[in-house]
């Protein structure tokens, strides 16, 4: 990974030579250091040999698909992922993002607006999940025994490691933060990432993925929970820290209206 001095370096793969010169141009007008290659096992080598700062990846590629390539990624780097897909394919795009892709972007896509996602997530990654309620004296937010030291980005549960994506991060940073409000699917992709657009399936994703992570039993989440017709709140399991306050939104586990089903607590 670069230092903080450094321009970002993003690693870019397609195996079409327009796209990928199309891409590379916007993102260099950026001010990023861009690399191109159109190769699923030339990018996953690449990527473990020099890790990029960010990873924008074609979905259909020769050799490793674009999904095994994340996939394989996820298992030693939390390098951010930005995967390309066919338009109208949501399968696909569910899938990449429960492979661990942090963001997807549908084609044929507009270079400004995937340029705009590549800035928004290297933004997120620079800075810390906004919050409100207070941490310790050391900085960490916790409860029960979970806790993540925002600064550091580093989240640990009974004092093991948790493999988080970018998005995964912040939005159990913004959660933690957040006790017992409820807030909709469309307020967290603005407010947890900056974005006043986007597919509301994004959100649902990573709260299933991050109930993975955090909760003994993710099909009856104790953690992040589903708000009947609302959206997701943090509920916490250990005592309250002192001063925090939260406004107690509608009881319940069950899918929100428009997740597609009902029951179990699950995104």
């Amino acid at each position: 990974m670069t230092s903080a001095a450094a321009p970002a370096r993003v690693l870019v793969v397609d195996d079409d030579p327009t796209v990928a010169d199309v891409v590379r141009r916007y993102l260099e007008r950026d001010g990023l250091v861009v690399e191109v290659v159109g190769d699923g096992d030339v990018a996953l080598a690449r990527a473990l040999a020099d890790p990029p700062d960010l990873v924008v990846l074609d979905l259909l590629l020769p050799g490793l698909s674009g999904l095994d390539v994340c996939r394989q990624l996820r298992l030693t780097l939390s390098v951010p992922v930005i995967m390309l897909t066919a338009l109208g394919e949501e399968a696909d795009r569910v899938v990449g993002l429960e492979v661990g892709a942090d963001d997807y972007v549908t084609k044929p896509f507009s270079p400004r607006e995937l340029a705009l996602r590549v800035r928004s997530v290297l933004r997120r990654l620079g800075e810390s999940a906004e919050r409100t309620a207070p941490a310790d004296a050391t900085g960490v937010l916790r409860d029960g025994g979970l806790a993540v030291d925002v600064a550091a980005r580093v989240a640990t549960l009974d004092g093991e490691p948790l493999a988080l994506t970018v998005r995964e991060f912040d939005l159990l940073t913004f959660l933690l933060a957040h006790p017992r409000q409820v807030f909709g699917r469309a307020e967290l992709l603005e407010r947890v990432w900056g974005w006043t657009f986007g597919d509301h399936s994004t959100v649902t994703v990573h709260v299933r993925r991050l109930r993975e992570k955090v909760e003994a039993e993710p099909r009856r989440p104790r953690r992040i929970v589903t708000a009947w017709g609302t959206g997701y709140r943090y509920d916490p399991v250990g005592p309250p820290a002192s001063g925090t306050s939260g406004t107690s939104g509608t009881s319940g586990e069950g899918e929100t209206a428009g997740d597609g089903g009902a029951g179990g607590g699950g995104a």
